[in-house]
C-alpha cells in the first residue's frame, strides 16, 4: 500500500502542477477572474491531498488498513472534488453544461475529510508509552 501512496500522490503532484501551469498560461485569456480562482481551488486541493498521500505512504504509524482506507477515499476524493471544479470552472468553454454534476463537488470534499477523520482516528487509537 506504502507503493501506492506514493506512486498516486506523486502522479496526483505532478499533474496538479501541470494543471495549475496550464491555467495561468492557457486559460487565462479564455476565462474570467472567477473561473480561474475557482479553477486553482481544485490544484490546491488536489496538491494537498498528494502531499497527504505522500506523507502517508512514508508514515510508519498507520495499519495497512488505515492507509488502504484513506487511499481509496482520497483518490476518490481527488477525482470528484477536484476533477468537478475543473469542468465547472471551464464550464463556458464546452458545450456540455457541468453544473449537472455540481452535487459531485462536496461529495468529493467530503471523502477528502474522511480521509483526514480516520487518520485521525487511528492516531487517537494508539497506546500512549
Amino acid at each position: 500500500m506504502n507503493r501506492n501512496l506514493l506512486l498516486s500522490g506523486a502522479f496526483f503532484g505532478m499533474v496538479a502542477i501541470i494543471l495549475g501551469a496550464f491555467a495561468t498560461h492557457g486559460l487565462k485569456p479564455l476565462l474570467t477572474a472567477d473561473s480561474i480562482s475557482t479553477f486553482e481551488t481544485g490544484v490546491k486541493y488536489q496538491m494537498y491531498s498528494a502531499l497527504f498521500m505522500l506523507i502517508l505512504g512514508g508514515l510508519p504509524l498507520a495499519s495497512e488498513k488505515v492507509k488502504r482506507i484513506c487511499f481509496y477515499l482520497t483518490t476518490i476524493g481527488i477525482l470528484f472534488f477536484s476533477g468537478s471544479i475543473y469542468f465547472l470552472a471551464t464550464n463556458s468553454l464546452t458545450t456540455f453544461d457541468f453544473r449537472v454534476i455540481a452535487l459531485i463537488t462536496p461529495l468529493g470534499g467530503t471523502l477528502l475529510i474522511a480521509a483526514w477523520i480516520v487518520l485521525l482516528i487511528s492516531f487517537i487509537k494508539l497506546k500512549k508509552k
